[in-house]
């Protein structure tokens, strides 16, 4: 069996997030090849987007919010996701039967009741529920909260009114989240795979047993599964310069083996007193420092002295960023 070095899991993840080098993808599509994006921070979702698809603007996202054709939505592991309209019926009912049971039938029925007539501002729902509310049901941030113009994410919808009603059962919409994952993250190990979506490993193992895969070992022996005939790039295939946002997906645990976030740096990123993580930036495909935007420009600092070369290029990416920002 094939075993895959870190190197090779890392230039496999850059290339399936997108991070080796822009992609000429719709926004929905790109959305669906990188298993969706992680939306805590309105402007988040923005420039992990701006970092990925070639041609990406700002208005463009907020209209395809506005239009429907991508989704802000409380998803996997109780975390606000942007993911296209296409993959929300199936993310929602992949997890569904695991959401936390924090409310009652009745103040359940009471959300939706109220909901019939239309988006609600969150501070519309009634005072119990509306902490809890999103987490159990299924219901989309309505554009224009959540979006790079209105960033509080604060306006409800119900998702069966916003997109139509579910048409995919639970054994497919669960194939499908873990194809997301394998296209956006993989090769990976099974229980990496349930991390990410916030199922229980067993869950995960019996839709693994009914797909055709390819295996691998990484480094330590552990097997690794993957879907056929996706990218695995040369180890030393170059990783261009890349700004990312805060809670990028490719920095948390699950992806932990391509070591796009060397682990000396981690509390760096996450940690107690920065609960909604930091602003990273890349160099040959590892978080070399954290960035900010604050009162109109941007600043960034490296973890460890730059080759002048380097640092030209982040220099050359941040100019880009600050341009985007403004």
């Amino acid at each position: 069996m094939t075993v895959l070095t870190w190197r090779d899991l890392n230039r496999a993840l850059l290339a399936r997030q997108l991070l080796l080098a822009r992609a000429a993808l719709s926004v929905p599509a790109a959305l669906e090849a990188m298993g969706g994006l992680q939306a805590q921070y309105a402007p988040s979702m923005y420039i992990g987007l701006w970092s990925r698809v070639a041609g990406f603007s700002r208005d463009a996202l907020t209209r395809m919010l506005e239009e429907r054709s991508v989704v802000q939505a409380t998803l996997l592991r109780g975390t606000i996701h942007l993911v296209s309209r296409a993959d929300y019926w199936p993310f929602a009912v992949g997890v569904r039967e695991y959401r936390p049971p924090v409310l009652g039938v009745d103040a359940l029925a009471l959300v939706v009741e109220r909901l019939r007539g239309g988006p609600l501002r969150r501070t519309e729902l009634p005072a119990e529920v509306r902490q809890m509310a999103h987490v159990q049901l299924e219901l989309v941030r309505v554009p224009p909260s959540g979006t790079w113009e209105r960033r509080r994410a604060d306006i409800y919808g119900l998702a069966e009114d916003w997109l139509g009603p579910p048409a995919i059962d639970v054994s497919a919409a669960r194939e499908l989240l873990v194809r997301r994952y394998l296209t956006g993250f993989g090769p990976a190990h099974p229980k990496e795979i349930a991390d990410w979506a916030g199922l229980p490993p067993a869950v995960i193992a019996g839709v693994l047993a009914g797909m055709a895969l390819r295996t691998f070992r990484d480094s330590r022996g552990r097997e690794l599964v993957d879907l056929p005939d996706l990218p695995l790039p040369s180890p030393d295939t170059p990783a261009p310069v890349r700004f990312l946002p805060t809670w990028d997906a490719a920095l948390l645990v699950h992806a932990r083996r391509s070591l796009i976030l060397p682990e000396e740096h981690r509390s760096k990123v996450f940690h107690v007193r920065m609960p909604q993580s930091i602003g990273t930036f890349l160099v040959d495909g590892q978080v070399a420092g954290t960035w900010a935007f604050r009162n109109g420009a941007l600043s960034w600092e490296a973890f460890s002295e730059l080759p002048d070369s380097v640092r030209r290029q982040v220099d050359e990416e941040a100019a880009s960023l600050t341009a985007f920002h403004v």
